[in-house]
């Protein structure tokens, strides 16, 4: 191997590598003719980073490329911790330069424009790319005309913090500035949603650092939903750990957020108003803002799937994974979208090759923390059944009553489930 000399990087020299690395892709080329094709990846999240080094591990010679406008990731996963003053947010971040020494070309830029018929991307510097297959794994937007007076600007006072980096710290901080006495108020919103109990473990966390910090506060949960994924575990460690200090209505008793007013900090529910001292929205969701460009959406905001291969139900030649697909049982998670990511990488590359791809079994599993030490977990296993995926059997969920023992076991799991996931996807 020929020893390359590095020049120090600079912004100017890494946007000219960048634009120079799409020009070059964006020309025929001899070496395309006899690579095993290109495919083009758009989003660097789990499961877009997933399916890029997958494709790359399965076929050396296939040209894959991973279009990202953020240089660092900032996982969702975990995050609530830093929202609870446990852990920093730099805990949190990854870079792709594992990513591009497995030889994916990494292009730090937005997509503008996606042409199906050409089976083109263009970037936000004007450059298109072409490709054989598409990936989008563009994860969530917020459905901000579903939730009248909330918007960019609401989320500066009234943040979501679903979407992990910024938004974190900026809850974080308004926690910390909070008076001992205050209320935190938590809307969630009603099913599909990015890792649906994430919520949950989040008002738990707060509650957390309520109790140590500031104990005569309280946390409100306003839920769009009746029931939710492992509630009894959830309400069992709240009464253990919290007592009374966690409140929540759920969707019967008035609990669903209809509009918010961030110049007053009011949260207005079907029965009644609230004006809480921190009040963290998280609106209601759909596939991120590439999918619908890109047709891949339909009227559910959602994006509908075949199964087995993760292509587009309404545009050919193009795949979703992850937060954004419609996948019927299986959640939308860090756990699944990684999952996502191999298998739809695996049909890609028999699609590529004349082969039939094979149904996948996929496996998630989502771990929550209710408090340093206290964690429970739930697991499935998820194949194609029809147009979706349908959980089968093997799957598990914590015992309700569980000693505490297993309750420290599980949370060490967390932690190592969450280095595990983040070296095969950035590490």
């Amino acid at each position: 191997m020929i020893p390359m000399t590095r020049r120090p990087m600079t912004r100017r020299n890494a946007v000219l590598g960048i634009t120079a690395a799409a020009a070059t892709l964006a020309r025929p080329s001899i070496l395309r003719a006899q690579s095993a094709g290109r495919v083009v990846v758009v989003g660097g999240g789990f499961g877009g980073a997933a399916c890029a080094r997958a494709l790359k591990a399965a076929q050396k010679n296939m040209q894959v490329i991973l279009i990202e406008p953020n240089a660092v990731f900032t996982s969702c996963p975990f995050s609530n911790a830093v929202i609870a003053g446990l852990r920093d947010i730099e805990a949190q971040q990854f870079d792709y330069d594992k990513i591009a020494a497995d030889g994916v070309t990494v292009i730090g830029q937005a997509v503008t424009t996606i042409d199906p018929e050409r089976r083109s991307v263009v970037t936000n510097d004007g450059v298109a790319l072409p490709y054989d297959r598409l990936v989008l794994s563009p994860g969530i937007d917020f459905h901000v005309e579903a939730l009248p007076g909330y918007d960019d600007a609401a989320s500066e006072k009234m943040p979501h913090a679903w979407k992990a980096g910024a938004q974190t710290l900026l809850l974080r901080r308004q926690l910390e500035a909070m008076a001992d006495g205050g209320t935190v108020a938590i809307a969630i919103p009603a099913n599909p949603s990015r890792c649906p109990p994430a919520p949950y473990e989040r008002a738990s966390l707060i509650a957390h650092y309520l109790k140590a910090n500031k104990p005569r506060s309280k946390v409100l949960v306003l839920d769009a939903k009746d029931s939710f994924s492992q509630q009894r575990l959830f309400e069992k460690a709240w009464k253990e750990l919290y007592g009374d200090m966690i409140e929540r209505i759920g969707l019967s008793q008035g609990g669903r957020v209809t509009s918010v007013d961030p110049s007053t900090r009011t949260i207005v529910t079907e029965f009644g108003n609230y004006t809480p001292d921190v009040a963290n929205v998280i609106p209601p969701q759909r596939a991120g803002r590439i999918a619908g460009i890109a047709g891949a959406a339909d009227a559910t905001g959602w994006c509908p799937i075949d199964p087995v291969t993760f292509e587009s139900k309404l545009v050919k030649n193009i795949h979703v994974i992850g937060d954004a697909c419609l996948g019927g049982g299986i959640p939308k998670s860090a756990s699944a979208a990684s999952a996502q990511g191999k298998a739809c990488a695996a049909a890609i590359v028999d699609l590529l090759a004349g082969r039939t791809p094979e149904p996948p079994r996929l496996t998630g599993v989502c771990y929550n923390t209710v408090a340093p030490g206290y964690g429970f977990s739930l697991a499935g296993n998820y194949q194609p059944k029809g147009d979706i995926f349908a959980e089968v059997e093997g799957g598990a969920t914590s015992p309700v009553d569980a000693p505490r023992e297993l309750r420290a076991r599980e949370a060490a799991e967390a932690e190592r489930w969450f280095q595990t996931i983040t070296a095969e996807c950035f590490g």
